[in-house]
């Protein structure tokens, strides 16, 4: 009997590996004869690279720029002429923590990534987008790999300090020549676009620590950011343009980075989670299992919204495989699991109600949940 565990990270709490650990010893343990396959996912944030790095990858160790400025190291994956960039390594939003400033914030270490790829000689870049500190329409992200941004005076901008407040003209012929014959995937979980309502600035600025006179104001830009890349771009032969790209579901993920990948380097998006489970395997691990256990911190209507267990349970169900979660804490009922395919949901917070005992004691709790689940078997 064959039980497959694929959870997402607890954030502040365990990482997906130590989660499909902890599962697992409870489950083996109450059921000594099952054979515990652990797969560790993702949903295209944080944990993307480690995914692919657990399933062969090969670490390509990277000095970049940090989104605002201090060096930080980070990793690409690459494995026959892939690579797997994480943008959350280099221009996160926890390398800020304590001290952010989403009117500086840029996204030149994610570009220092993608061109370290190149330099890989890879020809496919998935970038997984999530956790971001910037709100910079991703105009750092394309310095770095050689685009010219402009000031108010027509004087290039200095290295790392591109953002739509100070970007005032664009030119793309100094891009990377490389990036032509490169197949570019964005694997991201929003489907925002760059402007509007729902846009980048006003949704995710003020999580990355912008007022609201700062959101105004970064909206602002970006709607002159999305004028001046998409004239550049038109303006480039060759380059990879996509029409209405601002308005492009994704567009808005990472604070714009997803429209710039997709204006400028002709990429493509795709939900986060799905790239992440067809990198690590998951279809072949389900076959002949008996039941999946997945999840992460907290199971709710956000979860829905194309998180990590949602996309594992969608999967198990096209596999015909019962499917259960794990979260630190579940906010759904019982029908609205049903309805995205969970047989049933286990908490933390049913075992232990205080949050930050359940935070900091989420091993025991986990391999008592893993208890629990094997004990059904």
């Amino acid at each position: 009997m064959t039980v497959v565990v694929a959870p997402d990270k607890f954030k502040g709490s365990a990482t997906a590996d130590e989660v499909a650990r902890h599962l697992a010893a409870g489950i083996r343990a109450a059921a000594p004869g099952t054979e515990v396959v652990e797969v560790p996912v993702a949903d295209g944030g944080e944990g993307t690279v480690d995914a692919a790095l657990r399933q062969g990858f090969r670490a390509v160790p990277v000095r970049v720029r940090g989104p605002l400025g201090a060096p930080v190291d980070a990793v690409v994956a690459v494995r026959e002429g892939t690579a797997v960039v994480e943008l959350a390594q280099a221009s996160g939003l926890a390398l800020v923590e304590g001290a952010p400033d989403p009117l500086a914030a840029t996204t030149y270490g994610t570009g220092q990534l993608v061109a370290a790829a190149l330099d890989a000689g890879c020809r496919t870049v998935v970038l997984g987008l999530g956790g971001s500190a910037s709100t910079d329409g991703g105009a750092g992200l394309l310095q770095a790999l050689g685009a010219t941004l402009l000031d108010a005076g027509g004087a290039p901008v200095p290295a790392g300090e591109g953002h739509p407040l100070v970007v005032h003209g664009l030119d793309l012929a100094g891009l990377d020549p490389r990036l032509r014959a490169v197949d570019v995937v964005v694997a991201t979980d929003v489907d925002n676009p760059l402007l509007g309502p729902r846009g980048a600035a006003p949704v995710f600025a003020p999580q990355k620590g912008a007022d609201p006179g700062q959101v105004g104001v970064l909206a602002e830009a970006l709607g002159r950011w999305a004028d001046l890349l998409g004239a550049a771009a038109g303006a480039v032969p060759g380059a990879g343009v996509v029409p209405g790209a601002n308005a492009t579901p994704g567009a808005g993920a990472a604070g714009g980075v997803g429209f710039a990948a997709l204006a400028a380097l002709g990429a493509r998006v795709r939900p986060g989670v799905d790239v992440v489970l067809e990198l690590v395997g998951l279809a072949d691990a389900l076959t002949g299992a008996r039941l999946v256990v997945t999840g992460e911190g907290s199971l709710d209507e956000q979860s829905a919204g194309g998180k990590a267990p949602v996309g594992v349970a969608r999967a198990a169900v096209a596999a015909g495989v019962p499917v259960v979660a794990v979260a630190g804490r579940v906010a759904l009922g019982p029908d609205r699991l049903r309805a995205l395919g969970f047989r049933a949901a286990y908490a933390l917070a049913d075992l232990e109600p205080d949050p930050a005992r359940s935070m900091a004691g989420a091993p025991r709790l986990l391999r008592e949940v893993g208890r629990r689940i094997g004990a059904t078997l």
